[in-house]
């Protein structure tokens, strides 16, 4: 059977029939899967994604000692204790805490991702070591979150370098019977813009530059959040991967055994 990876550039754009039984990888450079990888390395114990606000205050209400995180166009929602920037999740905020967590896209992409085999969820921050934990996987969706329905450069950037490194280490895996990577257009599409900034002998000095040009980092600048863009551009951060548990809808970060 020939490997296959689909992009798909908006939740929008996959169908049920696209993630099930496959491996799909949420993608949210700016912020919600940025912010969840630190809130996991910060020592959180769990993550709940939460479609809406209410849905995170009614849990609160029935998880004690929980706490809400999150924001609505950018800015922290009212009453809650935590944004969604990075630099909110430190030790001190976070360690041995369960997190409520919603966002305006990140969270709705994950509830796109519901009839999938697994869901992981990733960021330039996490890069290799999700690169490492979808070697073994056979088919994969990746679904980028975007912008209030808009397509955004950060998260096909990713796309594409994901899709670029799985091609590229099938490439190089000695006697593979199966061929190449099957690529659907979405996925051709991310993978070339990744190129074009790899060859670029700017494009990746520093990979914020870059960031800071799309919809998602405009949009942090207009909120005077662009250190958040600095963090998410941090290739390589963090060594975790973390899952969305499908079946208590959960995410903790992916056991070794399963990566």
């Amino acid at each position: 059977m020939q490997r296959s990876l689909d992009v798909f550039l908006l939740p929008s754009l996959a169908t049920d029939a696209d993630l099930e039984g496959r491996t799909a990888v949420v993608i949210d450079v700016l912020r919600a899967t940025t912010t969840i990888c630190y809130a996991l390395a910060a020592g959180a114990r769990a993550v709940i994604p939460c479609q809406e606000v209410d849905e995170a205050r009614r849990l609160a209400g029935l998880t004690p000692g929980a706490l809400l995180g999150g924001e609505r166009q950018g800015v922290r929602i009212e009453g809650f204790d935590l944004g969604n920037s990075p630099t909110e999740y430190d030790d001190d905020s976070v360690a041995g805490a369960v997190i409520l967590f919603t966002t305006t896209n990140g969270t709705r992409a994950m509830q796109r991702c519901r009839g999938a085999r697994r869901v992981l969820l990733g960021a330039f921050v996490n890069f290799s070591a999700l690169c490492d934990s979808l070697a073994d996987a056979e088919e994969i969706a990746i679904v980028c979150a975007g912008t209030h329905g808009e397509i955004t450069r950060e998260d096909v950037l990713l796309a594409g370098a994901i899709a670029d490194d799985v091609a590229q280490r099938r490439a190089n895996q000695p006697g593979a019977p199966q061929g190449p990577v099957r690529f659907n257009d979405q996925a051709e599409i991310a993978a070339d813009a990744w190129r074009a900034l790899r060859r670029d002998p700017l494009g990746l000095s520093p990979l914020a530059l870059t960031l800071r040009s799309s919809q998602g980092g405009r949009n942090m600048l207009e909120l005077g959040q662009e250190n958040d863009i600095e963090i998410a551009a941090q290739l390589d951060k963090l060594e975790l991967v973390p899952e969305l548990h499908l079946t208590d809808w959960v995410i903790t970060c992916a056991s070794p055994s399963s990566t």
